[in-house]
């Protein structure tokens, strides 16, 4: 049991970590670039938003397997945790990436004149006008993400992925045991529901409107 909680946390934690470093990036790249914005490329827009919605387009299960190949040729393998993260990695960034662009959009018209009226630069305008008007969203967007993560590593079992889902199944469903089955579904239900409410307090204490 330990184990496959152990397996769950480190799928999600490596989901988040590509949420963050890759996810953020690519949904603050494509609010920049699309129509209407300061540094409109409709080029580049029209392939990333194309990327994007070609990957949440995905049925997950059959992503994990489409995607065994790539696995293979970056891990090495395309069985085990770690392998298993792999999808659930490009699944995050997609994700994420939408989330966060849709957060962007939210921020006023008002403060993206303003940045250019004092002639900020791209990082300033990013850093210093952006991501700190839209610092609440961006926080309730990844908590969103996150739940979704959990969700996805239960699916990941099909690659020998382990974690908790693939524990319900392995040792509850398939052995009969229902109240082990039911015990795991509790302790999935008691992590979202933490992973929520930490979210929306974080989100609270960000949102300064």
């Amino acid at each position: 049991m330990w184990e496959s909680i152990g397996q769950t946390f480190l799928m999600v934690g490596i989901s988040l970590a590509a949420a963050i470093l890759l996810g953020l990036p690519l949904g603050t790249l494509l609010y920049l670039t699309r129509k209407g914005q300061k540094y409109e490329n409709r080029t580049l827009f029209g392939v990333l938003d194309f990327v994007v919605n070609i990957v949440r387009s995905f049925p997950f299960l059959l992503l994990v397997v489409f995607m065994i190949p790539f696995t293979r040729m970056i891990v090495g393998t395309a069985l085990g945790t770690v392998a298993a993260s792999v999808p659930l990695a490009v699944v995050a960034i997609a994700t994420y990436s939408r989330l966060a662009e849709q957060s962007l959009l939210e921020v006023p018209r008002g403060v993206v004149e303003a940045s250019s009226s004092m002639g900020a630069t791209l990082p300033q305008f990013i850093f210093k006008f952006l991501f700190v008007e839209a610092r609440s969203g961006l926080v309730r967007g990844l908590t969103t993400s996150t739940i979704s993560f959990i969700s996805y590593s239960t699916v990941v079992g099909v690659v020998g992925g382990g974690g908790i889902g693939d524990f319900a199944i392995r040792y509850g469903y398939q052995r009969y045991e229902t109240e082990l089955m039911v015990f795991t579904i509790m302790i999935m239900i008691v992590l979202v529901q933490l992973v929520q409410y930490l979210g929306n307090l974080l989100s609270r204490s960000l949102d300064k409107r």
